[in-house]
């Protein structure tokens, strides 16, 4: 039986912990947990080596392999301990100095926060040895103080070794000492509160529930607000859908998520289809024509499904080096429609202070009417580029006129159409007063060779572009030719070369190409994504059968060919009909062949 004076002598000894980790917290200072006990498990030759050696304090970690020479790791560089390869004598000293290695491989030393890992063989036998120091660093959420006191949920990313586990159990210090709340940790590996039954004091007042195994680790999150009614959940890499849809559950509850991901970076989650659920999950949305157009996009876009389970996400570049997306919503939709998000970036400097900027400081930035994240819309600017040749004599030559074609296959359409999202722009030429390529006042000048008129006019009318066509070389910003034509033209290249006026080329008089090529020049289009078809571009007369005819291959595109990578055969059509199909077809980087005989001769659209 355990008597009343052990009792108290452990509960004193509790408390003086307690009061100086509390002590040292206030003071910024970095405290080594029990570095000679993660010492006292390694064999005695390694062991002496790291005694004696000038940078034991900064030690990040020692990694002992079979038959290689055991190594030390530090912030900036790695070295080898000796000379003498591991032993099968050396490892088994070590396993059976520690406690047992849980499903995930991972063991630790009893109130310590250093984590020893594990690498076995096809036999189970271990054949190499991680061994990390734990330390408990206080002040790191300096930068992030003010977040964590609004009650919002905080998503933290950030590679391997970053100092995001130190950062959570500091965060889970502060909530539940400082802001008195009911903090409960699901610690799967025993990274945050440390090995055996009794949590470290880094983690002060918060509450440690152990996962069995790695693979119940959202049965637990559960469990723990179903049971202990807490305020706040502390969350270690979170990494399959289960744990995602868990962490949603909680988030819906009321309850404060305090979590890390795998990921560097926010884009890194919306193309990874396990995790994409915690900023809000991604799906493909096919908008109307007047949406799409009103957009300057394609037809079938991305957009965020639900409201993010985390409201603030933090990427944890340095550890000195903080990126902060204040509203998670308006990042993720931000991302989908090609505009580039403008988050803060924290850091400290040389005195402890710390330095908010903006990691774009010279674009617009939406300010938060108030703490709690409820963030303004930000408004998408253009930006005034100074006057172009017109004023200064000077005309930059403009990006080449080649343009890959985009492919489809069903394998890789989300992934595709995700990538295109990134280099989509909005309300372009939808009351945007924007110049020109060079920074000239529009309308455009532009000086036709070798390309239809009739097409330029025609894409310039439907499209309503600021462009006016001109049959005198002087007078123009820009030349659009045939590009078998201006190769064949030295004398047109000269008089341009001798003006400072660009050529741009294409590579066949057709309505998608000139499109492209007016679009680019007037900086409308990124990366040749393509934009939403207008039929009125590639009709003629505009009788009811061409309008028929290219509302057919239009639906079979976007409906059939791009989302499903089938093959569509359209209804026969006349040869002039045809010729339309196949300019439609080609607006969309895809492929097209006529077959079949008069009268039935008619169009079969290939997926890429």
């Amino acid at each position: 039986m355990v008597n009343s004076h052990e009792i108290n002598s452990s509960e004193q000894q509790f408390s003086n912990n307690q009061q100086l980790l509390h002590t040292q917290a206030e003071s910024k200072l970095k405290i080594t947990d029990d570095l000679n006990k993660l010492l006292e498990m390694l064999p005695e030759e390694i062991r002496l080596a790291l005694e004696q050696h000038p940078q034991r304090d900064t030690l990040v970690e020692v990694v002992m392999d079979l038959g290689r020479f055991p190594e030390v790791r530090f912030p900036h560089r790695a070295e080898y301990l000796s000379h003498t390869t591991v032993t099968h004598q050396q490892l088994t000293y070590c396993v059976e100095r520690v406690g047992n290695f849980s499903g995930d491989n991972r063991a630790g030393i009893e109130r310590t926060l250093h984590r020893i890992s594990a690498i076995r063989n096809r036999h189970g036998e271990v054949i190499g040895l991680t061994c990390r120091v734990g330390r408990a660093i206080f002040g790191t959420i300096s930068m992030i103080r003010d977040l964590v006191e609004t009650g919002e949920s905080i998503l933290m990313l950030g590679r391997p070794g970053v100092g995001k586990t130190t950062a959570l159990r500091e965060i889970a210090r502060v909530l539940a000492d400082d802001l008195h709340k009911r903090v409960v940790i699901i610690d799967t590996s025993n990274e945050i509160a440390g090995d055996g039954d009794i949590p470290h004091p880094a983690i002060g007042r918060a509450r440690r529930m152990q996962v069995s195994r790695p693979e119940l680790q959202h049965q637990v999150m559960i469990e723990a607000v179903e049971n202990h009614m807490p305020e706040v959940i502390v969350i270690d890499e979170i990494g399959t859908e289960l744990e995602a849809l868990a962490a949603r559950t909680i988030a819906e509850r009321g309850v404060q998520l305090v979590g890390t991901a795998h990921g560097n970076r926010i884009e890194n989650l919306i193309k990874n289809p396990t995790l994409c659920d915690l900023i809000g999950g991604i799906q493909a949305v096919t908008l109307g024509d007047d949406e799409a157009r009103r957009r300057g996009s394609q037809k079938t876009v991305l957009e965020r499904k639900a409201p993010p389970t985390f409201d603030i996400a933090i990427e944890m570049l340095e550890r000195q080096r903080w990126v902060v997306h204040e509203s998670v919503a308006e990042t993720v939709d931000d991302l989908l429609r090609g505009r580039r998000p403008n988050p803060q970036v924290r850091t400290v400097d040389q005195k402890g202070e710390v330095i908010i900027t903006r990691e774009f400081p010279s674009a617009p930035v939406a300010t938060p009417p108030e703490r709690r994240g409820l963030l303004s819309k930000a408004t998408t600017e253009i930006s005034t580029k100074s006057r172009g040749w017109r004023t200064s004599g000077q005309m930059k030559p403009l990006p080449s006129a080649s343009s890959s074609p985009q492919l489809y296959s069903e394998n890789h359409y989300f992934e595709q159409l995700l990538d295109q999202s990134w280099s989509q722009q909005e309300a372009l030429g939808n009351g945007c007063q924007v110049s020109g390529p060079n920074g000239e006042d529009l309308p455009l000048h532009v000086y036709p060779y070798g390309v239809s008129r009739h097409q330029i006019e025609q894409v310039i009318q439907v499209l309503n572009l600021p462009v006016t066509l001109t049959k005198d070389m002087d007078s123009a910003d820009v030349v659009l030719g045939l590009r078998s034509q201006v190769k064949s033209q030295s004398k047109l290249r000269s008089v341009a070369k001798a003006r400072h006026v660009p050529i741009h080329a294409v590579k066949a008089s057709t309505i998608p190409q000139i499109t492209r090529a007016l679009r680019r020049i007037l900086h409308m289009e990124d990366f040749g994504t393509p934009d939403a078809a207008d039929l009125r571009l590639f009709t003629q007369s505009g009788t009811e059968d061409e309008m028929e005819a290219l509302e057919e291959a239009r639906l079979a595109v976007e409906q059939i060919v791009i989302p499903k990578g089938q093959p569509v055969e359209l209804l026969p059509r006349s040869p002039k009909v045809r010729k339309m199909q196949h300019e439609l077809v080609e607006h969309y980087r895809l492929k097209s062949d006529s077959f079949g005989d008069e009268p039935n001769r008619r169009l079969r659209i290939y997926p890429a």
